[in-house]
């Protein structure tokens, strides 16, 4: 795997986008595998693969999205699904050790996927959430996120391959959660050494005009706190921008040479 400041796992491949479920549909791989080509171009380190719209189906056509994508691209994939099932009839298919996305600490969840990850040599993104509630606070994120650690550790998962997702909210229902998370990601990489966090960031935007202005917004805020992993678009110029940028503000990114790197290239905003 690539040694980079930050890991890029790439999320256009999901169901959830109309365009992408009418592809999943009618089996357009050509779609599919442009989608992947594309995401790789732009500087993905995973592509992430989901078929949550398909109930009933998700495995079949999570299959099927497994096989196109590793014919177009030779990068590893983030399987994402909440099903352990699911997970476990995809796994074979893999060609490199993929992200598992995700667990969370719901007893059902954890115990069936954690067992797989260890015996495929994966890597998990972990929720911040326990059967009993989300966690709304620093402490509460900070608390579950030592509970994930304990889990993977007598698991004999390598902590390294541990990326803890602390879950940040809409702003427009509270108006805290981006300052809650990026402040657990801080007590999380301090706290915990050698596991790694990673964030979504469309959640943070939900409801809100102008949503890209706050995701990459909220993006360098969290590079800034230590976050070195996210799942976002690759293909997003100005949020791209907004990564290599906030990496070099940051002292990530020895000599800012990434960055001169990204704008030789022709890739920033």
């Amino acid at each position: 795997m690539k040694a980079e400041p930050m890991l890029i796992v790439a999320e256009r491949i999901n169901s959830s986008r109309k365009s992408v479920a009418r592809a999943m549909e009618t089996r357009n791989a050509v779609f599919i595998q442009n989608e992947a080509s594309t995401q790789a171009e732009a500087g993905a380190d995973y592509i992430d693969v989901n078929a949550g719209a398909f109930p009933g189906e998700e495995l079949e056509c999570l299959r099927w999205v497994v096989e196109v994508v590793q014919k177009a691209v030779d990068l590893p994939l983030s399987i994402d699904s909440p099903d352990p099932e699911v997970i476990k009839g995809v796994l074979p298919l893999v060609n490199q050790p993929p992200v598992i996305n995700s667990i969370t600490l719901e007893p059902s969840r954890l115990n069936s996927m954690l067992p797989l990850a260890a015996d495929h040599g994966a890597r998990v993104i972990a929720l911040c959430q326990s059967e009993e509630r989300m966690a709304e606070s620093i402490d509460d994120k900070v608390r579950l996120a030592g509970r994930l650690v304990e889990s993977v550790i007598r698991m004999g998962i390598s902590l390294d391959n541990l990326y803890i997702d602390p879950l940040v909210y809409p702003l427009a229902t509270h108006p805290q959660s981006a300052m809650v998370a990026t402040g657990a990601v801080e007590r999380i990489m301090r706290e915990f050494p050698g596991v790694h966090t990673i964030c979504g960031l469309t959640n943070v935007s939900y409801g809100l005009p102008e949503r890209r202005l706050i995701n990459r917004t909220f993006l360098v805020a969290a590079i800034s706190r230590g976050l070195d992993a996210a799942i976002l678009d690759p293909t997003d110029k100005l949020l791209f921008s907004a990564l290599k940028a906030g990496l070099a503000v940051v002292g990530r990114d020895d000599y800012c040479m990434d960055f001169i790197a990204a704008f030789r290239a022709g890739r920033l905003g």
